[in-house]
């Protein structure tokens, strides 16, 4: 297939720029997998109601950091870093941006007076850098002056505003390590997962650390062309002797969001089913791929032609996803990280 297969028209004011005061209050729109099945239209609030009850409903528990720092050079030129990991010795590894390329030895003062020195160059805009020694280091740095990194379509003339902190995280967000949160997620509140509880429902958890990479587009037109980006993945054993005894017993597993997705299928595609263990994965999934653990799917609308929509093509078909796209245009449904929900099923 190719890119021009998954752009859609989305009017701008579709894309939602702040969440909504309660999340359990976004839509949800319902798409049967089976050819035949009608669209639904509800709220997350009703989800309870609408699972069969016996559902592992399985979530990726990374926490987003505040990976994002604005400083500026020696000369004054401004600076932004992204920080995308952490070093053997306490240093960051950062995608930097600037007027002109980071030089090792230079230093970067931040908006709030502290400094970083680069150590390294590691090309394609991306640069070793390190805390002061006498201060905190790696995510204790980031937690004291960095700002939480908003995807580029939530537009903050000041920066993120103090309820993204708050908002742009699960409230199950454990692992440090993502720089975007897994947004399917974010509808889930603790009432919500105890009335799921209640209905019988059980959960479990994966790490998937979501990278800069789920942001860049896609820029080949036939697909077999995309290198698509890795993510580390942890499944821990509790999580896959779950999913097993669910498979054996025949109960459902639900994915809430992609990134779950992504990492039970790569455990599946190379082991035959997921299995406890510490990996990265470039898995690129598109119509015609097998799915081999995940039978049901909650998810949020994505944005045209990239991976995300991608997959959920290839995991309800791709007409039945286009049409969808487009009835919840028409309907208004929000869009995006902070938008509304499709539970696939």
């Amino acid at each position: 297939m190719r890119l021009s297969d998954f752009l859609y028209d989305l009017p701008e004011r579709l894309i939602a720029q702040a969440p909504l005061p309660r999340a359990e209050d976004a839509r949800l729109m319902l798409l049967p997998r089976a050819d035949e099945g009608a669209l639904g239209h509800r709220h997350i609030r009703d989800l309870p109601d609408l699972v069969r009850g016996d559902e592992l409903l399985v979530f990726n528990d990374t926490r987003v950091v505040p990976a994002r720092l604005h400083g500026h050079k020696d000369s004054g030129g401004a600076v932004e870093l992204l920080v995308v990991g952490l070093g053997a010795e306490g240093d960051l590894e950062a995608m930097g941006r600037s007027s002109k390329p980071l030089r090792p030895g230079a230093h970067v003062t931040l908006r709030t007076g502290a400094s970083l020195r680069v150590l390294q160059a590691l090309g394609h805009g991306r640069y070793r850098v390190a805390p002061p020694p006498d201060g905190p280091q790696g995510w204790d740095f980031l937690a004291a002056h960095g700002e939480i990194p908003l995807p580029p379509y939530i537009r903050r003339d000041e920066g993120p505003r103090p309820e993204d902190h708050a908002r742009y995280q699960t409230v199950f967000a454990r692992a440090h390590g993502a720089v975007a949160a897994p947004t399917a997620g974010l509808h889930f509140t603790p009432a919500l997962l105890e009335r799921l509880a209640a209905r019988g429902c059980e959960t479990a958890f994966v790490t998937l650390h979501v990278g800069p990479g789920t942001f860049q587009p896609v820029r080949a037109d036939d697909l077999r062309e995309h290198v698509m980006h890795a993510e580390r993945y942890e499944i821990p054993a509790a999580t896959a002797e779950a999913i097993a005894a669910a498979r054996a017993s025949g109960r459902p597993v639900l994915a809430v969001g992609t990134t779950v997705v992504r990492t039970l299928e790569a455990s599946a595609a190379r082991h035959g089913a997921p299995v406890p263990e510490r990996a990265e994965t470039d898995l690129f999934l598109t119509p015609g791929s097998t799915f081999r653990v995940v039978d049901q799917l909650l998810t949020n609308f994505h944005l045209p032609g990239s991976t995300l929509l991608m997959l959920v093509s290839a995991f309800a078909g791709h007409a039945r996803t286009l049409a969808a796209y487009a009835e919840a245009v028409r309907r208004e449904y929000r869009f995006f990280s902070y938008g509304d929900g499709m539970l696939i099923r």
